[in-house]
């Protein structure tokens, strides 16, 4: 269950998003104030907190500040009555991924936090599988390779990719695919996907010995060396 960690002061705000992100199964913890917030950060493992700017004792902007001075490295999302480009461009300064102004939707929120939680997941998984079959992938640069030889890849070519190599050696349905690379419903009256693959077919594939996506007929795609 993805844990995260609320600092907020106004009771009636806490409570409203509290009660939002339980109900879709995040685990909550809330805390009033910065200096609080700053040491429960320190001393449990979160994977994302929510941060609100003007809070007693240590502003959102200092919490946030100390947090990446200590190496908390996760995702953190601003909301602030502020809403400012002056005060939104402060808050990404001090190391937020995201800020979010007041009012809002809870679903924007909800959609700001799945955006930051995939990203985790997109980089966890290139980092467990960011060799394979002679391609070397390099999250840094955006880049990969094949045997040496660099692929000259687009960015949705590049995210394909890593999602195939993240799950390597098994059978993915083009639903899958389109949900996880683009982030969208599976339309089946196109054929998307199904174009993107033969992209990257032709670049990963074509000129070496062994092909390493394979179509699984009845179902999608697989990268897997045979």
């Amino acid at each position: 269950m993805i844990k995260i960690l609320l600092i907020e002061d106004d009771v009636r705000v806490a409570s409203f998003i509290e009660k939002g992100l339980i109900e879709n199964l995040f685990q909550v913890k809330v805390v009033s104030e910065g200096f609080t917030g700053v040491k429960e950060a320190m001393a449990n493992n979160y994977d994302l907190i929510i941060l609100d700017v003007m809070l007693p004792g240590m502003e959102g902007f200092e919490v946030c500040k100390l947090l990446r001075k200590r190496k908390i490295i996760i995702p953190i999302i601003f909301l602030s009555a502020l809403d400012s480009p002056e005060e939104k461009v402060r808050g990404l300064k001090c190391g937020a991924d995201d800020y979010l102004s007041k009012p809002f939707l809870f679903d924007e929120l909800l959609a700001r936090i799945q955006a930051q939680i995939r990203r985790i997941e997109f980089s966890k998984g290139v980092v467990e599988f960011q060799k394979y079959g002679g391609v070397t992938i390099n999250m840094d640069e955006q880049s990969a390779m094949r045997d040496e030889q660099s692929l000259e890849l687009s960015q949705l070519e590049f995210k394909l990719l890593v999602f195939l190599m993240k799950n390597r050696e098994k059978a993915i349905s083009r639903i899958a695919i389109a949900q996880s690379v683009w982030n969208i419903q599976f339309d089946y009256t196109t054929n998307t996907v199904d174009v993107y693959i033969n992209f990257l077919r032709k670049k990963l594939d074509k000129g070496f010995a062994k092909p390493l996506i394979h179509t699984i007929k009845g179902t999608g795609y697989m990268l897997k060396e045979k």
